[in-house]
């Protein structure tokens, strides 16, 4: 009968190390590869979230990262028609 009672604390610590999880690759994912980091930011803060993350502004904060991942993705499609950051003339 505590195999429940150890299971809740996993399940808790993983929720919260997706959170984080979210959070980095929300945050490197501005920089590069946003193509594949946002949407996985998105989902690990959102599974997070399911999982009753005690780190509940951390997930929030990966899931607005992520999102934003896609908005830059977005504005550097309309903008220069490529996918990849360009510095420079």
């Amino acid at each position: 009968m505590s195999a429940p009672a150890q299971a809740a604390p996993r399940s808790r610590r993983d929720a919260d190390g997706l959170a984080v999880a979210s959070f980095v690759l929300g945050l490197v994912g501005l920089l590069v590869m946003n193509l594949l980091l946002g949407p996985a930011a998105i989902v690990m803060a959102l599974v997070a979230l399911a999982r009753s993350t005690d780190r509940r502004g951390r997930a929030f904060l990966g899931l607005a990262l992520g999102v934003a991942d896609l908005v830059v993705l977005a504005f550097l499609v309309t903008g220069n028609g490529t996918v990849s950051w360009g510095f420079g003339g």
